[in-house]
């Protein structure tokens, strides 16, 4: 190719690269993704697993007050809301859960009282997003050993949680749950049933 066919090429490509540079958006940098962490209050660090509604009501209406003006606005109920006799930072190997007949955990009622019912957690929901907040829980992964041992249903399908659960996978802090193997029958579906519950409650 002669030399100015090459010189042609080079100035278009030069060309093409500069228009294609002040097309594209800008990259903003990592540390601009998000203004700040997510700002909200986890009921563990002050009350471990124990905290009850009173107390979770308490909170919401300092935060609303106190922080949601700057910012603050997930309230977070922390592990083992489904325990009746919950005490302090440890766990009872020999506990009795509540949960439903499909073997999904439910708040126990003695602690969060507004449970009752069925209701589960909406009315606190309720009272959360009232307030301007957002709701949530914390959640072990798995299916209660509980309900394992009583082989209770799975939601609209024919299996039993004795036959989805993985007895093996077992988390070695809490005693509460088993893992479940998802290449099983009913699994998925156990799963899809949780979450089903923690949406009808308002859980964000």
């Amino acid at each position: 190719m002669p030399l100015m066919n090459w010189i042609r090429v080079l100035v278009a490509l030069a060309l093409t690269s500069a228009l294609s540079a002040q097309s594209a958006p800008p990259v903003r940098p990592f540390r601009a993704w998000a203004a700040t962490p997510p700002m909200g209050w986890n009921s563990w660090d002050s009350f471990g697993t124990a905290v009850t509604e009173a107390q979770t009501r308490e909170q919401a209406a300092f935060m609303a007050a106190q922080l949601k003006p700057h910012g603050w606005q997930y309230l977070v109920v922390d592990i083992q809301w489904y325990e009746p006799e919950a005490r302090g930072h440890g766990y009872r190997a020999d506990a009795t859960l509540t949960m439903d007949e499909f073997g999904r955990l439910t708040p126990a009622v003695n602690r969060f009282p507004s449970a009752a019912g069925g209701h589960g957690f909406k009315p606190l929901a309720d009272y959360v997003h009232s307030l301007g907040l957002k709701f949530g829980l914390h959640l072990m992964r798995g299916i209660p050993r509980q309900a394992v041992r009583a082989s209770l249903a799975v939601k609209g399908t024919t299996y039993r949680a004795d036959q989805i659960a993985d007895q093996h996978s077992i988390c070695p802090w809490n005693p509460d749950m088993f893992g479940i193997d998802m290449s099983r029958p009913g699994a998925q579906e156990y799963y899809d049933s949780v979450f089903e519950l923690l949406a009808s409650w308002g859980v964000d």
